[in-house]
Order: structure tokens, then C-alpha cells, then sequence
């Protein structure tokens, strides 16, 4: 359904182990807005939601809602360190465009 690469594993492990609150896993949701339709979201939670569906890689908990996984099936997040700046890259081949900030798509 989704994947994470090595690098994206590390950086919210990183993120798990210096949060002052607890987390089981990493919410990752669609939001309708941002430049194309459709813009992702995520962020550390306690625990799955009822409806989540709950994805395991590495050992990491990825917790999807389902009206999100449609949208988010084959997905992979990287983190990606550049010039640029540092932060989460999506590839979704769901995705029939994506706005050049590379965080909303349609």
C-alpha cells in the first residue's frame, strides 16, 4: 500500500524518539486544497483510528484513513536532504499532476 524508504524510516523515528509526546505510528492522510485538488498530510499519532488501516514497514506503524488510501495506494515517501531544503518527497502513481512544491496533486 505504502511505502517508506530507509531515509524517511530514519527521519521519523528521529522524530518518534525526540517527541515529547508518546507515538505509535505516523498518520498519513489527503486533504482536499493545495494547488492541484488534493494535498498530503501527516504527522505523528498515539494510536490507529477505528477505521485506519495500519501498515507496517521497517517496524514503523503508518496509519491511513480510509478514505485516504485510494488516493495514497502505492505511494512511496522519501526524505530528502538538498540544497534546497530537507524534507518528505511523495511518488504516488495515482497522481495525475503535481503541483511543483511537490506536496498536492490531482
Amino acid at each position: 500500500m505504502i511505502n517508506l524508504t530507509d531515509s524517511a524510516v530514519n527521519a521519523i523515528e528521529s522524530a518518534m524518539s525526540s517527541s515529547t509526546r508518546p507515538s505509535g505510528g505516523l498518520r498519513v492522510m489527503i486533504e482536499a486544497g493545495g494547488c492541484n485538488g488534493f494535498k498530503y498530510k501527516m504527522g505523528l499519532a498515539e494510536e490507529p483510528k477505528p477505521d485506519d488501516t495500519v501498515i507496517e514497514c521497517d517496524g514503523l506503524k503508518v496509519f491511513v484513513d480510509s478514505k485516504s488510501c485510494e488516493h495514497l495506494f502505492g505511494t512511496t515517501i522519501d526524505f530528502v536532504v538538498a540544497l534546497e531544503g530537507s524534507g518528505f518527497t511523495f511518488h504516488n502513481p495515482n497522481a495525475t499532476a503535481n503541483c511543483s512544491c511537490g506536496k498536492s496533486f490531482c
